[in-house]
């Protein structure tokens, strides 16, 4: 077998390999090594064909990792419950309350011991399904 097909082997082995993590990492190794084996076709030494595909590996990784640098989504928003009244309907000996909100009730619980009881909270930070109540409107 010839030196480029072991080239070009190994890059379908990481291409295949690429395709279940989709990563676009082991892509760029892989074009380097397809790379490697035309260098190899085109008659290169075996030092020549491991720079070649080294420094193109390296390359285009870097290459890889700036595009998803790039098109990487943005980071999550506040949940769009945050801001909103509720109104209480009852609140518990140890600080905790049932609030009404989006027609059913929620378990709710203050930002901070401090915070008054009042009939008309709202919305600071949500906890799994429970809502965490302050009596002033958070900023926006």
């Amino acid at each position: 077998m010839s030196v480029e097909w072991i080239w070009w082997i190994a890059a379908a082995v990481l291409i295949g390999a690429e395709l279940l993590t989709v990563s676009f990492y082991l892509l760029a190794v892989g074009l380097a090594l397809v790379l490697g084996g035309v260098a190899a076709w085109l008659g290169a030494s075996l030092q020549l064909q491991f720079a070649v595909a080294g420094i193109l590996g390296v390359g285009l990784t870097i290459a890889a990792h700036r595009w998803r640098l790039a098109h990487a989504s943005p980071p999550p928003t506040a949940p769009l419950d945050v801001g909103q009244a509720v109104h209480v309907e009852t609140w518990n000996a140890n600080g905790t309350a049932r609030a009404a909100y989006r027609g059913t009730t929620w378990d709710a619980e203050l930002e901070a011991p401090d915070v008054p009881h009042a009939e008309t909270m709202y919305i600071v930070a949500t906890r799994g399904s429970v809502l965490v109540l302050s009596d002033r409107r958070p900023a926006e």
